[in-house]
């Protein structure tokens, strides 16, 4: 016979991050796969009170607050500078990204009113700060946020509604240069995040169109260059490269968890474990 797991051991199993190997187990009988079941599941349930007696005893911070110093110092050290943006936008900037009431992400936001919502991504005010950035740098700007986005999206082990994003960008580069930095970035994030064999695909984005995104088994980041044609909503004249990186999938990749929700800000999971063991 080949006997896998039930709905509910397959929801466990998710719940505190089996492995592949674990999660694809077959058995002979129902007996067998259920001993082992308990097995696997103790196996599981011990790995996760160890890792929370590490937080406690001696790491003190969850992987998504380190994951996001390390991205800090390392873009720093390359030039870039932080900026620290409002989660509050408004409607029109939304609009002038594109995202209209016929929009696919329109249903997607979190509106407070007719006219403010909570930022679905940090484009919008990245776009803001160059125009007057613009007159008070020299050029090439190299700037880069850390924040959190809300989306509502579709329930499964690859999304969530509260999210961290990285979004870096430079602007004012030799367009003929934009291609190379794009790989140059994904590469620098991707290393800092401790993330090898990585694949660049050319694919469309909602907001962007073609864009060149990071992938490793799923979507990992999301890039775009311009000019483009959103520039001429923001008085954006000059070559740019642009990529987002979503941190709870970089954790997930990196650390081989089974869904993204244990490595973000949770009530019922703590740098990735499962509170209910």
């Amino acid at each position: 016979m080949n006997i896998t797991w039930t709905l509910i051991q397959k929801q466990r199993f998710q719940e505190l991050n089996a492995s592949v190997a674990q999660r694809e187990m077959c058995f002979e009988s129902q007996q067998d796969r259920d001993r082992v079941f308990q097995e696997q599941e103790r196996i599981l349930v011990q790995q996760g009170k160890l890792r929370l007696k590490e937080l406690h005893d001696t790491k003190k911070r969850p992987s998504l607050c380190v994951l996001e110093q390390k991205l800090v110092e390392a873009l720093t050290q390359k030039g870039f500078v932080q900026v620290i943006t409002p989660t509050i936008i408004s409607k029109g900037s939304l609009a002038k990204m594109s995202v209209a009431d016929d929009h696919p992400l329109f249903s997607q936001v979190f509106w407070l009113d007719t006219k403010r919502c909570l930022r679905p991504m940090l484009a919008p005010n990245l776009y803001t700060l160059w125009k007057d950035l613009l007159r008070l740098w020299e050029k090439p700007i190299r700037i880069f946020e850390i924040g959190t986005c809300y989306r509502k999206e579709s329930k499964g082990a690859l999304h969530l509604n509260e999210f961290t994003m990285l979004n870096l960008t430079e602007l004012g580069l030799p367009e003929d240069q934009r291609q190379q930095r794009l790989e140059e970035l994904a590469a620098l994030v991707m290393d800092t995040a401790g993330i090898t064999d990585y694949q660049l695909e050319l694919t469309t984005s909602v907001v962007y169109g073609d864009t060149l995104d990071v992938v490793k088994g799923i979507e990992l980041g999301s890039s775009a260059m311009g000019p483009h044609p959103l520039d001429d909503q923001w008085g954006i004249t000059d070559p740019w490269v642009g990529i987002g990186f979503g941190l709870e999938r970089l954790l997930m990749i990196k650390e081989e968890a089974q869904n993204v929700q244990s490595m973000g800000r949770s009530l019922t999971y703590l740098d990735s474990v499962r509170l209910n063991i």
